[in-house]
């Protein structure tokens, strides 16, 4: 049995760890948690939302631009989400409207696909 979601992994370029931490903890203001010693050498970072992690890894010579992937985050205030990455320039997507929500998406600065969800009465 699947009990819960323990973590995601999303990767930036090798080296661009500094530009995550300011972009994932200081844009969207998550915090970042000590990778276990055995996996520091390894390079990335990872961070706590929720109850969940974010693995920021790092790997090469992948087009994240080109795929679907990504990771959703639920918020309590789309409004505010969107004009703060709006504000930090990054180009807000309309996504397709699915009941119970509203979302949009955005590209971090390394190519992943983000959504931003709330949930609506």
């Amino acid at each position: 049995m699947i009990t819960g979601l323990h973590h995601v992994q999303v990767t930036v370029p090798t080296g661009a760890e500094i530009q995550a931490r300011e972009f994932y903890c200081g844009v969207l203001g998550l915090s970042e948690i000590p990778k276990p010693e055995t996996l520091r050498q390894r390079g990335g970072l990872w961070l706590r939302v929720g109850h969940c992690d974010i693995h920021i890894g790092t790997e090469d010579d992948v087009d994240r631009r080109r795929t679907k992937a990504h990771v959703a985050y639920e918020v309590d205030d789309l409004a505010f989400w969107r004009e703060k990455l709006r504000s930090e320039g990054i180009e807000i997507i309309e996504g397709v409207a699915i009941p119970g929500f509203e979302r949009f998406e955005f590209r971090d600065p390394f190519g992943n696909r983000v959504e931003m969800i709330e949930r609506i009465a």
